[in-house]
């Protein structure tokens, strides 16, 4: 059964016109950054979206959380359409909705202590008292992996590395045990020798919390070890969607077949898919 079904989506972005333009004409433009795209995530699933910078992306996932409102379309959750949500019902919804953005530096107040940027989430949403709050932010600093809590709970953005950033981005995502959780990008800031550390952590998560994710990534090969299948987003459509092994392996669409050619090689002698002309 689905837990998120997209339906015929859309998100169209006006653009500003100067002063000659709009005497010129009076019809309105737009950019189509999706443009009815239609897909779903089933429980438990770890869906991959794929794509060039452009290809719609991170609009895609934006509106799956309510981020963004969609121009048309539905984006069903649990038999609701978050589209249609507002007040208390959309932010309710949040408590089972996430969204880790792709740059967890400029994602987190410098000025915020890291307990504050974790434990936020909770006093917001009214949960617990407080001393049950700093129980429950101590309880998911050392979850994902900033250890001993007491180290890092008064620690500042600046004080961490880009792995640790990316670690609180995670604990601050699941502070309010979601359902479902956005990941933008999660491992595009960090240092090779972090990434595995960081993807690692991430399927840790799913299953300690029976998580469900949309992982939005340009790169395939990351995207094949993470996901069960992957849908390739090319100009605000989705081109394909197969098995994480049918898109590697044997990719249908002409975009896809670039994209795999784009995937380094460690071989300089293996044979490589040829890019789209």
């Amino acid at each position: 059964m689905a837990l998120i079904e997209v339906r015929n989506i859309k998100k169209y972005f006006s653009v500003s016109k100067g002063i000659i333009d709009s005497l010129l004409t009076r019809e309105s433009q737009f950019v189509r950054a999706v443009d009815g795209i239609s897909f779903e995530i089933k429980k438990g699933e770890v869906l991959g979206l794929a794509g060039e910078s452009g290809s719609g992306k991170t609009t895609t996932g934006r509106l799956c959380v309510r981020l963004l409102k969609p121009t048309e379309g539905e984006i069903i959750y649990n038999g609701k359409d978050i589209a249609k949500m507002g007040g208390k019902e959309l932010r309710l919804m949040r408590r089972r909705i996430q969204f880790t953005f792709q740059d967890p530096t400029s994602s987190l107040n410098p000025r915020l202590k890291i307990g504050d940027a974790i434990g936020d989430a909770l006093r917001l949403q009214g949960i617990g008292t407080s001393d049950e709050r700093r129980e429950k932010t101590d309880d998911m600093l050392e979850r994902v992996g900033l250890s001993p809590a007491d180290t890092f709970y008064d620690r500042l953005p600046h004080q961490l590395s880009g792995g640790q950033k990316q670690r609180v981005v995670f604990g601050r995502a699941m502070i309010l045990n979601p359902e479902f959780v956005v990941t933008d990008e999660p491992v595009a800031m960090v240092d090779v020798s972090i990434k595995a550390q960081i993807l690692d952590l991430m399927m840790d998560l799913k299953k300690e919390l029976d998580l469900t994710y949309l992982f939005i990534s340009h790169d395939l090969a990351t995207s094949r070890h993470v996901c069960d299948r992957i849908a390739i987003m090319y100009l605000g459509r989705i081109v394909e969607v197969a098995d994480k092994d049918s898109i590697y392996e044997d990719p249908l669409h002409p975009y896809s077949v670039g994209l795999m050619s784009a995937i380094p090689v460690p071989d300089p002698k293996a044979k490589r898919a040829e890019a789209i002309p």
